[in-house]
């Protein structure tokens, strides 16, 4: 087991991504917290991973919100050695849409949750030399017209990992980073079908947008996280990894 005895915090763990990555932890010897705002989804999660996992809700919109769920997992399983950043609003805004509530409420959930519950982890953190993985998007190298301010929010949080990566290097704290692709989460095959997309429109994705012939699933996301998250991937910080199926620097899609 490659996270044995290891406590984990997983923001947005209630489904999806954050899902995944909760129940592979726990696959490889994990505790973990599950958060997020849906209490139904939270308790399955928690029902199917038995006393390996706690639930606390809570929403990343309230700036008190990251000792609370710091001092969850504390009075669920006494320590935290880690935390995966991965809950975030991922709502459609342009220069003509967007406005200063929209703008704030997606940097307040997207990257101000995750700053603030370093901070309150971090005592913790450094006494275990424990590590961080923030769950990014490839939209952080540019993003997609229709996703202005996320797109803003996920180039902040890649400053974010490589700022505290470099500013705590000696502490013993890792800081790594992924910018996630295209991933067929539940939420975005709903998003895609309240877009107008037909019901199937999974499987007529054209190979130049997924070169494998499918998109990626949330469980290989979780599978290459145990690597960052556990000792293996010790001394490495700073480490920012595009998860795409493609290189996204300079592309050139293949006519197909």
């Amino acid at each position: 087991m490659r996270l044995r005895d290891k406590v984990i915090i997983v923001t947005g763990s209630t489904s999806g991504i954050g899902q995944a990555i909760a129940e592979r932890a726990v696959h490889e010897g994990a505790r973990v917290l599950i958060h997020g705002i849906d209490g139904a989804g939270g308790k399955k999660v928690v029902a199917k991973l038995g006393a390996s996992a706690a639930l606390h809700l809570d929403d990343l919109v309230d700036p008190e919100c990251a000792p609370r769920i710091v001092a969850a997992a504390i009075q669920a399983f006494g320590r935290v050695d880690a935390i995966v950043n991965n809950a975030a609003l991922v709502t459609r805004s342009t220069l003509a849409t967007t406005e200063a509530a929209f703008f704030d409420r997606m940097m307040a959930i997207n990257v101000r949750a995750p700053l603030l519950i370093i901070q309150a982890a971090y005592s913790q953190l450094k006494q275990h030399g424990g590590c961080v993985l923030n769950i990014g998007s490839i939209n952080a190298l540019s993003g997609e017209g229709t996703l202005l301010d996320y797109s803003i929010s996920k180039g902040a949080l890649q400053t974010l990992s490589r700022n505290l990566a470099n500013a705590h290097s000696t502490e013993g704290v890792r800081f790594n980073h992924f910018n996630v692709g295209w991933v067929l989460t539940e939420r975005e095959y709903a998003m895609q079908v309240a877009d107008g997309q037909s019901p199937d429109w999974p499987e007529r994705l054209s190979r130049s947008l997924v070169p494998s012939g499918r998109l990626i699933r949330p469980e290989e996301i979780a599978a290459a996280a145990v690597y960052w998250l556990g000792d293996e991937s010790r001394p490495i910080t700073g480490a920012v990894v595009d998860m795409e199926q493609f290189c996204i620097h300079g592309r050139n899609p293949p006519k197909v």
